[in-house]
């Protein structure tokens, strides 16, 4: 291109706002097509194996005759299914915000100003100015461009990125600008574009089940076997005593009802989307819900240096004159040598630099050069910048000043290409390291002069005369040193993995207390060591610098294959390999790019890697949660699976005690206590000073499992107890059944309250705030009182009045069958 420069001509005005409607209103909206919602949640409920047993059960009580109980069943049903509804849509909403606040957006003229607009909001007509990293929102063509280049091997299979050179020329959406800058304007958007035409619709694709929504799917699956197993079990003995198979099939499909442990995956989705939605609070955004899960178990973190641990930005604070061999401090006066040196590191750059070693240079060369960069004249050639280690070139039109070749980049690099001798080398080499031992950021700077066309195929051809290094300062940020520690004391390893030389990355690595040693790997060591040798050698080692795309991504892998669970940090287009090998990619919401955004599943809105602190944090209270309330599930449902199935079996007089009215009622009790109750619980002192968990690790250890199973086991017993002893005293079927109802109710609240800590005692759990959990419980107990004091409710559901001595044995059964667990509490932590 014949100009760095990429300023809109006046010719590109853009769409007024009237045009902008009008042209919505005839080609539509950029957004694809994807699976209606409505129609999705419909179908989802419909298909619940628990609306499917409740209609069943209506039907039967319609058959029987027994219309009062039909129509209750079948408002419990529509309650079941308003749960399910108050649950997709309460998630719907989280992710519906995380949705909106991690769209792209991009910029647009529009009545003769660049703004900035969501890509959703994009209209056929519209001018659209994009840069490197950027993701191209829709079909257009190209009006101007500055070395652009971009990869559509989405769309082509095409591995190399194609140059995009002349106005006209297609592009295309869901492509990637890799390099340079351009001016398209959108000419169709959604459906029509040609990605909407081939229907690679996102919302379409389906994520994979992460390890564990998939233990839970199996787990669930499994308990729907049991419970057909079940069911055809409590069926055929009723109808082998009975006759009565239309009677027998309705106590088998209550059989069914409890075994189904329908709480467990609505838990999970709820706890991941409210999760999702609590941390875009923080300023960490998510793309896929799941992706909360896995921040409990991140073991090691990658992070970047620039603007990640120091602070945003940087400042060139020395100069390193090579004609004379010493060092000039900023912003001090500078000699005529030292000019020379600052105005071929900013021809050595782009005129709207993005880059922010580029932003400081600017800055320096309008202080102490010239404050109206008046360089600004015809760039006739660029070579990016590119090797190993990097350097970039770009070349001016002699007629319109002296200086006509200007390179800048790794000072290995330089003082290579300029062919000094050996001493020389060494003497630049020396005071680059000692730069950079003081923390600060080193380039090197180079100029030549080519007598005519055509170019060296390579920047390197060139006859280069070494002009100096630059030294950029770029402090840590305060609190670096603080999230640092944090991560060490949650047992997750920090490595910084950054482009600058080993001496700058050791020398910030120990100002925040990453490292204390000399121990470093470079990327051009990365990509020489065999796997198994990398794989010895990434652990240990904490600082990894001049490292490129492909060395980052090695250790990436490297780390996966040592079975650790890896979170990285990036926000360039070189970074998006390694964003997306990573158990968690982590993008920068402000400096990163579109690119790196996309590949990365996590967001830092603010990019502040304090977030991440917070966020992790929040992983493992979720995760700690959820295991709480599938351990509730497992609990709960053994002693209604128990009086449901035994009587049954050993034959007792009241064999068949509980109706599919009753047991749905409980459902309708434990559902919101795990869903929602159990999901505002407050994270458990000391969470964060343990050590992550496995990322494939079983979700419940056989100890945890088969405390869950005992304390289902004593609330039964109890329970049964309770059964059998009014049933031996020869009271009435009725009041049987109100006495086993209000122990189970009574198991239920007391259970809650213990298994709110696994560690701590039930009092102190009591100082932990959870207001939803005490107006769940509260809901529980007048739902109780309302079935025994309410002639007309206790006389549908079959129950008895109960004395005051009777229901103080409920009262006592329950708290017999679940408070015994706190003495269990007791003798742990007097053993630890």
């Amino acid at each position: 291109m014949n100009s760095s420069v990429l300023i809109p001509s006046a010719s590109l005005v853009g769409l007024t706002i009237p045009e902008v409607d009008e042209s919505r209103e005839r080609y539509g909206t950029n957004i694809l097509p994807g699976q209606s919602t409505n129609w999705r949640l419909f179908i989802d409920i419909i298909t619940e194996p628990m609306f499917g047993l409740l209609a069943g059960a209506c039907t039967i009580y319609g058959f029987l005759g027994q219309w009062h109980e039909g129509i209750v069943l079948g408002i419990a049903m529509l309650l079941v299914a308003g749960l399910s509804v108050y649950e997709s849509l309460r998630s719907d909403q989280a992710l519906q915000a995380l949705r909106q606040l991690t769209q792209p957006t991009v910029q647009v003229i529009r009545n003769t100003q660049l703004i900035q607009v969501p890509t959703e909001q994009l209209v056929v007509g519209d001018i659209v100015l994009l840069t490197e990293g950027q993701t191209i929102p829709a079909d257009g063509v190209l009006l101007q461009a500055n070395d652009c280049s971009v990869d559509e091997s989405m769309l082509t299979g095409e591995s190399v990125p194609v140059a995009k050179t002349e106005a006209g020329m297609p592009c295309f959406g869901g492509t990637v600008l890799t390099s340079g800058r351009i001016f398209i304007r959108i000419n169709a958007v959604g459906v029509n574009t040609e990605i909407g035409k081939l229907g690679h619709s996102l919302q379409t694709i389906n994520s994979e089940k992460t390890p564990l929504q998939q233990q839970i799917h199996q787990f669930v699956n499994r308990m729907a076997l049991i419970g057909l197993g079940a069911f055809l079990l409590v069926w055929f003995v009723n109808f082998a005593r009975s006759g009565d198979w239309v009677t027998s099939l309705l106590f088998g499909l209550t059989m069914a009802m409890t075994i189904l442990p329908e709480e467990i995956p609505v838990a999970f989705s709820s706890f991941m989307a409210l999760g999702a939605a609590r941390m875009a609070k923080l300023g960490v955004l998510t793309k896929q819900p799941q992706t909360v899960e896995s921040l409990g178990s991140a073991s090691v973190i990658c992070i970047d240096k620039t603007g990640t641990i120091t602070q945003e930005g940087m400042v060139l604070s020395r100069l390193y004159i090579g004609s004379e061999q010493r060092v000039v401090t900023l912003p001090a006066a500078i000699s005529a040598p030292a000019w020379d040196v600052l105005a071929y590191a900013r021809w050595a750059s782009e005129a709207e630099p993005f880059d922010s070693m580029e932003k400081a240079i600017l800055a320096a060369y309008r202080q102490h050069c010239s404050p109206d960069d008046p360089y600004q004249r015809p760039m006739v050639h660029e070579y990016p910048l590119s090797g190993t280690p990097p350097m970039m070139t770009h070349i001016y039109d002699s007629k319109t000043g002296i200086i006509q070749i200007a390179g800048k980049g790794a000072v290995e690099r330089i003082v290579r290409v300029c062919q000094l001798t050996k001493p020389e080398a060494e003497v630049i080499l020396q005071q680059a390291s000692q730069l950079a031992t003081e923390g600060y950021r080193v380039l090197g700077v180079a100029g030549s002069q080519w007598g005519a066309t055509p170019y060296p195929t390579e920047q390197d051809d060139f006859t280069w005369s070494f002009k100096g290094l630059l030294a950029f300062e770029n402090p840590p940020k305060p609190n670096a040193s603080w999230v640092i520690d944090q991560f060490k004391q949650a047992g997750i390893a920090v490595k910084l993995i950054t482009g600058d030389s080993p001496e700058t990355a050791l020398s910030i690595a120990r100002q925040v207390g990453l490292t204390d040693d000399n121990q470093v790997l470079t990327g051009e060591q990365v990509m020489t060591l065999s796997d198994e040798m990398l794989w010895k050698q990434v652990s240990p080692i904490r600082v990894f610098a001049r490292m490129l795309p492909e060395a980052k991504l090695r250790v990436i892998q490297a780390l996966k294959a040592n079975g650790q669970v890896v979170a990285m940090t990036g926000d360039g287009v070189n970074d998006g390999p390694a964003l997306k090998a990573a158990h968690i990619g982590v993008a920068m919401g402000r400096r990163g790019t579109e690119l790196a955004k996309q590949a990365a599943s996590l967001i830092l809105s603010t990019d502040d890697l304090a977030s991440m602190v917070e966020a992790i944090a929040l992983g493992r209270r979720i995760y700690q949660n959820l295991k709480i309330a599938v351990a509730y599930i497992v609990s709960i449902h053994i002693p209604i699976i128990l009086i449901v199935t035994l009587p049954l079996l050993i034959n007792w007089q009241y064999a068949n005690l509980l109706s599919p009215i009753h047991v749905i009622l409980l459902e309708l009790i434990m559902g919101p206590t795990c869903s929602i109750a159990f999901e505002q619980e407050p994270t458990e002192q000391g969470l964060m000073h343990q050590r992550p968990r496995p990322l494939n690790a079983t979700f419940f250890t056989a100890k945890e499992l088969g405390m869950s199973i005992i304390q289902g086991l004593v609330i039964a017993l109890i329970t049964l107890v309770v059964y059998y002893l009014g049933m031996h005293k020869g009271q009435s079927l009725e009041t049987v059944r109100t006495m086993t109802f209000s122990s189970l109710i009574m198991s239920n609240i007391g259970l809650t309250l213990v298994s709110r800590s696994n560690r701590v005692s039930f009092f102190q759990t009591l100082r932990k705030p959870n207001p939803v959990l005490w107006n769940v419980l509260g809901i529980t107990v007048f739902i109780l009182a309302a079935s025994l004091f309410v002639p007309a409710i206790r006389s549908f559901m079959q129950f008895s009045s109960l004395s005051g001595v009777q229901l103080g044995q409920c009262i006592l059964a329950g708290f017999i069958g679940t408070f015994w667990v706190e003495g269990y509490k007791w003798w742990k932590r007097k053993t630890v």
